[in-house]
């Protein structure tokens, strides 16, 4: 019983690492990457599509992002997708293709994106005690049902404790890692 809520509360903490992961991916480094605009919704008519659904995104230069959409009736809604998402980014619309340059970014921008890395670290740190807390009650909740002894409910605690410590501590590096990226010059 215990080994079926810690193996449960695992598999959701490395969800909760592998969606942060992805979505730091999104934050913006000076550097061109297709994950900068990849999730971005576009209006297709009438229905928000990730633009990933509709084209195909290349990086030709290190500084640039080039989009290719396979119907070329939807590009003034990807161009102005982009200019409303908060990334920053001016697209350059030639009436087949769209292309964006990446700029250097300000000091005072990299001081604002790591503000909002700090902010998503902070909220799956969170997600993880939570799942940690649901965990115990399911632990206790077992040991009142006399499903599992005390001694169990103790030892699948200090387990339960370990592996939040150590998904926390990832979440930790992960952060580490991404803003001495946006700190690089």
């Amino acid at each position: 019983m215990t080994d079926k809520i810690l193996k449960n509360a695992d598999s959701k903490m490395k969800k909760t690492v592998e969606a942060l992961i992805k979505e730091l991916a999104s934050i913006r480094t000076g550097r061109a990457s297709p994950a900068l605009v990849e999730h971005i919704k576009v209006d297709y008519h009438g229905v928000l599509t990730p633009l990933i659904q509709l084209a195909s995104i290349s990086v030709p230069e290190p500084k640039t992002i080039a989009i290719h959409p396979w119907d070329r009736t939807i590009i003034n809604n990807i161009d102005k997708a982009i200019l409303k998402s908060d990334l920053g980014l001016n697209p350059i619309n030639d009436g087949n293709n769209i292309r964006i340059s990446i700029p250097l970014l300000t000091e005072e921008r990299r001081k604002d994106l790591i503000k909002v890395i700090h902010k998503r670290l902070e909220e799956s740190r969170i997600t993880i005690r939570n799942m940690r807390r649901e965990s115990n009650d399911e632990l206790k909740t077992s040991e009142k049902n006399k499903e599992i002894s005390q001694d169990q409910n103790t030892r699948a605690s200090e387990q339960l404790q370990k592996l939040t410590d150590n998904y926390i501590e990832s979440i930790n590096k992960i952060g580490r890692d991404k803003e001495s990226e946006i700190l690089e010059v």
